[in-house]
């Protein structure tokens, strides 16, 4: 039976003033804002932090992060799949992290499906959602706003463009994870501007299951990205 897979995603909220290639280095870094699209979704759902005068908040509070986890249990208690670009070295970790609910966060964060991750255990390296849009001919990423203006924007007030941005995200994670598993491949534009595939013929595996993949060979690359950069924080 086909999964019904629910892209998530969120955005962290701390100011940087540029691109950082470890983010995860500056936290804590909060989270502005999350959203969720589902199969049987006709717009994405949002979460966001709520001041005392009811106006969008700079971050969510724990309470707030709280309620995105609750409410991801509850979808996953319905029978929907959690699905995401790189959720469980980023999104499920940041999460945590906000929400103090650590033991429900690896319990999602297991039990999901992160495409990226995927690609990790099986070729030994990331590669990013935009190259693979491009190469199964989807739209990608909104450029609305850059990813690491984000949290400026937000708390600049800016916070509509911010969700259409984080919107097209979700859209194009579950635009991907479904177009895959239908051609049975996933296929990515290389740096090189080559087009490059990888088999899924049995589908798109969790994170518990592509976890137990035996370890590619790695020993081509000069420094290879080892699967614990991902998953060392669920112990």
């Amino acid at each position: 039976m086909p999964r019904k897979y629910v892209a998530f995603d969120i955005e962290t909220a701390k100011i940087t003033p540029g691109p950082v290639s470890d983010l995860k280095s500056l936290r804590p870094l909060g989270i502005c804002c999350a959203a969720t699209y589902g199969v049987t979704d006709n717009e994405p759902h949002f979460w966001h932090g709520v001041t005392e005068d009811g106006e969008r908040s700079p971050h969510m509070s724990q309470a707030e992060a709280g309620r995105v986890v609750k409410d991801l249990l509850e979808l996953v208690k319905n029978g929907f799949t959690i699905v995401t670009w790189n959720g469980l070295g980023f999104d499920f970790d940041i999460l945590a992290e906000e929400s103090g609910l650590r033991e429900e966060c690896r319990r999602l964060a297991l039990g999901h499906v992160d495409m990226m991750f995927h690609v990790v255990c099986d070729r030994g390296f990331p590669i990013g959602l935009d190259s693979v849009a491009q190469g199964m001919g989807l739209p990608g990423k909104s450029r609305i706003v850059q990813q690491h203006e984000v949290p400026q924007f937000w708390a600049d007030g800016r916070t509509d463009e911010v969700l259409k941005y984080l919107a097209a995200d979700v859209r194009a994670t579950l635009d991907i994870a479904h177009k895959c598993e239908q051609q049975r491949k996933l296929c990515w534009i290389t740096q090189r501007g080559k087009r490059s595939s990888m088999p899924l013929s049995s589908g798109w595996l969790t994170v518990e299951e592509a976890i137990k993949l035996p370890l590619p060979d790695t020993s081509w690359m000069d420094t290879p990205k080892p699967r614990a950069s991902f998953s060392n924080w669920l112990s």
